[in-house]
């Protein structure tokens, strides 16, 4: 007796139109990413100020695509995950990499950097694995995040325009830089570490809209 053939799953038509739009959050990130990088090699301001209006271009199709899902009747088989992995690059890796592009580039720096990027990619995890247990039963909808969402890295990224605005990176960065140990600490990189560690704060809790 012949079995019917298993059909596999194609990416294209597994993707809705919310799944469209955070892809479209992933790839203004990515390309945040390479104008960081274009920008370290030549050097043109144009590249980092493009990179970083991506960001907040990035932070519009996030909401966006929360917005058409609700909509759209066609359930997501990668939405929540595709948001995940959209979300760690544009306002997780990008935001990172852009104050390191604009001065912060000590050994403490990159430390308290990376650090930022792991609380992000733990606080994601930590919902994904825990939206359930905050879904309110009459309405199916999450009420509250535990530790900030880490779009709200965008307050940083808008701190490091107004940076590049007055002058204030590379040798000039904000609070300056002083040698601690072996490498080299700018203070103004500390923010990075308490957005961090309010995504990753079991306490703070805030309200979801």
């Amino acid at each position: 007796m012949a079995t019917p053939s298993r059909r596999h799953l194609s990416m294209l038509r597994s993707y809705t139109p919310a799944d469209a739009l955070t892809i479209g959050n992933a790839s203004c990130g990515t390309i945040a990413i390479f104008l960081s990088l274009d920008y370290m090699a030549f050097g043109d301001h144009r590249r980092l100020w493009a990179a970083l209006l991506l960001l907040p271009v990035a932070l519009i199709f996030d909401v966006m695509d929360g917005y058409v899902a609700r909509l759209n009747s066609r359930k997501s088989l990668l939405g929540a995950d595709l948001d995940s992995l959209a979300d760690v690059i544009s306002f997780g890796v990008a935001p990172a990499v852009l104050g390191f592009t604009l001065g912060l580039r000590g050994g403490w720096d990159m430390v308290v950097l990376t650090y930022f990027v792991v609380c992000g990619v733990s606080r994601l995890a930590r919902f994904n694995v825990t939206s359930s247990l905050l879904t309110d039963d009459a309405t199916g909808k999450v009420t509250h995040f535990e530790g900030t969402p880490i779009p709200t890295s965008i307050v940083i990224v808008a701190l490091l325009a107004l940076a590049l605005w007055f002058g204030r990176i590379d040798a000039d960065v904000w609070l300056g830089s002083y040698r601690i140990g072996p490498a080299v600490l700018h203070p103004l990189v500390l923010l990075y570490g308490l957005s961090g560690s309010a995504m990753i704060s079991a306490t703070l809790r805030i309200p979801k809209p």
